[in-house]
């Protein structure tokens, strides 16, 4: 069983630059894909980015560009850098992990609790 505890979401001016963190911890646990989602009020929850443990990357097209997904392998930490923020990318914003497996597809076996995003225009 692992946990994911994701933090560095708040409020930030259009423009503004913001950078959320994720840890993941447990026994016996092998941490391959780590990602990041997001849920905006009303809509269905959709994959922002994902990176494997060797390093391989994929964005959501809204994103690309603008936000980069990193990860320190050690210390099974993952991080989201968001640059050029906009509105619309105001979401609760979630970190999701899979144990014992590299593929870019999901599904995630554990999920954070979310942090909040908001974008001021």
């Amino acid at each position: 069983q692992a946990q994911v505890v994701e933090s560095g979401g708040g409020l930030v001016e259009a423009g503004g630059t913001l950078t959320l963190s994720c840890a993941a911890s447990g026994r016996h646990i092998n941490i391959g894909v780590m990602a990041w989602h997001r849920q905006a009020p009303g809509k269905q929850r959709e994959l922002v980015a994902a990176i494997t443990s060797v390093g391989s990357t994929h964005y959501a097209d809204s994103v690309k560009g603008r936000f980069t997904i990193s990860r320190h392998n050690a210390a099974n930490t993952v991080y989201l850098q968001m640059n050029s923020l906009k509105s619309e990318d105001t979401a609760v914003y979630y970190c999701a992990v899979k144990d014992w497996s590299d593929s870019l597809p999901g599904p995630y076996d554990y999920w954070g609790q979310g942090t909040q995003v908001s974008v001021s225009s």
